[in-house]
């Protein structure tokens, strides 16, 4: 699978939805962005059960706002709905492979108990 556009219209539906999604904010004018392009690009065509979506921050500034990106590209992961990474800078392909095993081998019973715990504190 290719990678989609996310926009306001979208971002909510894409990564609620079962599974990994991850997304990668963007802007054409950022260096680092159009390097980590290419390896975001590839990864989405190796890993055809995962969603990766990417979001201009240019055209939806408001969605950039809502999600506090300061620094692009930042890359976030969520499975099932829950947001498990969010992290500002480009990756080497062989980094963003090892964040998509860990993301497919988190428990993700275990991450709810934690976030539910964290809440209640």
């Amino acid at each position: 699978m290719s990678t989609v556009a996310l926009t306001e219209e979208n971002f909510e539906s894409s990564v609620t939805e079962s599974g990994i999604t991850l997304v990668d904010w963007w802007a054409a004018w950022c260096g680092p962005c159009r390097m980590f392009g290419p390896v975001f690009e590839a990864a989405s065509e190796k890993h055809t059960d995962i969603t990766f979506g990417k979001i201009d921050t240019e055209d939806q500034q408001s969605l950039a706002a809502a999600a506090q990106i300061s620094s692009i590209p930042t890359l976030m992961a969520f499975r099932d709905g829950v947001l498990v990474f969010s992290q500002a800078g480009a990756l080497p392909a062989a980094s963003l492979e090892q964040l998509i095993q860990a993301v497919r081998e988190l428990d993700m019973d275990q991450v709810r108990e934690e976030i539910a715990a964290n809440q209640q504190a």
